[in-house]
């Protein structure tokens, strides 16, 4: 359940970014991940759709509809402000992080760590005790 504190933060962050009731297109799907049986049969997930800005945010983070429903219209202004002002979210710039972590390194710096892994290997190599003296 969410405090009545935190619902007037909401509200004050969606007059800031201008999100207002009227323009927002809200429904309800189907959940997913933990939670078991009851999340995969209830409609607790909540997609909400800012027709001025064309942006779309979805939130499940909860069981509770409700809870849902305040935490997707805290995303969907954060999102309306983080585009305005130009910055990139701390999300937003994990999810880079993982994508470049995950991309195919060029030919070039392929060969360069191959050939280190090379010269690794032959110091450890040289290392490596003379066969007979033992």
């Amino acid at each position: 359940m969410i405090s009545p504190e935190t619902i007037s933060r909401i509200r004050e962050l969606m007059a800031e970014a201008s999100v207002f009731e009227e323009d927002l297109d809200e429904s309800f799907i189907l959940g997913s991940g933990p939670g078991g049986q009851k999340t995969n049969k209830t409609s607790s997930t909540v997609r909400l759709s800012h027709g001025p800005s064309g942006l779309m945010v979805k939130c499940g983070e909860t069981r509770s509809r409700e809870t849902n429903r305040w935490l997707a219209r805290r995303q969907l202004a954060e999102a309306i402000l983080e585009r305005e002002r130009g910055r990139k979210s701390a999300e937003q710039q994990r999810r880079e992080k993982v994508r470049r972590q995950k991309r195919r390194r060029s030919r070039r710096q392929k060969q360069k760590m191959l050939a280190d892994k090379h010269a690794h290997s032959a110091k450890k190599a040289a290392r490596r005790a003379v066969s007979g003296e033992e």
